[in-house]
């Protein structure tokens, strides 16, 4: 059976692991970055740039979408004036494969307005960052139509480990997307607030870290982005402002049905902390830097 052809928008640190990940499964791949440089240096091992997302789309039967957000995507699918766009460009019956973590609400209006224009439409938000990506381990927590799986299901097989089919219909994918950003949220506020008492009572960080990872108080996000911070990098793998946004979602979705979500909402604000102290860009680890009084490792950046 032929493979489909897929076209991937965006090569950021998922998005060019993906894309690798499906090359290296035999897919043929397009790709289209609006960094100048970027998609060209990605063929240089196989594939094809693109200039923009329609000359892209149209050679495409499944577009995959690794933007950062709704605006993005709709970007990617109408153009920024509603001309020009990848939508326009897909040939009937294509498929758009939607990674960004969104309002659920916005992925079901999207799987519509794709659907009336004769596109299937996957709501496919991913996790797992960079290397579980570029290793094609990641997670992909979909919900989609039964035709539209049809047609991409062996492209969303390619390039994850762990495909979660989890509705006939937009909106699930999404929904639980958000929950997982509730909890990585919280564990990264919360781990950052574990270091930070560290630092404040004299304790060596380092030797905190390997304490705490060898121990029940120890989370993925800790041991990954408290490393971070022992480094004293904070070059933004996941951004400050990623949280700003996703916990956001969040707390829009719990406000719409008044379902209290206090953990959630406290380490919204100290990520809104963080953004507007000029951290906004920084990984998210960085969020560690609202707190008084301490002295962070230092090394490729000064904290």
């Amino acid at each position: 059976m032929t493979k489909p052809t897929v076209g991937i928008i965006g090569l950021g640190a998922m998005g060019a692991g993906i894309a690798k990940t499906l090359r290296n499964n035999g897919f043929t791949i397009h790709v289209c970055d609006v960094r100048p440089g970027v998609a060209d240096a990605f063929v240089a091992d196989g594939g094809t740039a693109h200039a923009n997302t329609a000359a892209l789309a149209a050679v495409s039967d499944v577009v995959v979408s690794v933007v950062v957000n709704a605006a993005q995507t709709e970007s990617v699918l109408f153009g920024d004036d509603g001309k020009g766009g990848a939508a326009a460009a897909m040939c009937p019956g294509s498929t758009f494969v939607m990674c960004s973590t969104v309002d659920p609400n916005w992925s079901v209006a999207m799987e519509a307005r794709l659907n009336a224009l004769g596109l299937h439409y996957v709501d496919a938000p991913i996790s797992g960052g960079a290397a579980k990506a570029a290793s094609g381990q990641m997670t992909m927590m979909t919900s989609a139509k039964p035709e539209a799986y049809a047609a991409a299901g062996a492209v969303l097989d390619g390039m994850a480990g762990k495909v979660y089919r989890l509705g006939d219909k937009a909106g699930a994918g999404s929904k639980v997307k958000i929950i997982n950003q509730l909890l990585a949220g919280v564990h990264i506020a919360v781990a950052a607030e574990a270091m930070a008492l560290g630092l404040r009572e004299g304790v060596d960080a380092a030797a905190l870290y390997e304490v705490i990872t060898h121990s029940a108080g120890n989370s993925w996000m800790f041991e990954n982005r408290m490393a971070h911070v022992l480094a004293g990098d904070y070059t933004p793998l996941s951004a400050v402002d990623i949280f700003v946004k996703d916990l956001g979602l969040v707390l829009d979705t719990a406000r719409a049905s008044k379902f209290p979500l206090p953990l959630a909402a406290t380490a919204h604000q100290m990520f809104m902390q963080a953004s507007t102290a000029g951290f906004a860009k920084e990984d998210d680890s960085a969020v560690i830097k609202i707190f008084p009084g301490i002295t962070l490792p230092e090394g490729k950046e000064k904290a």
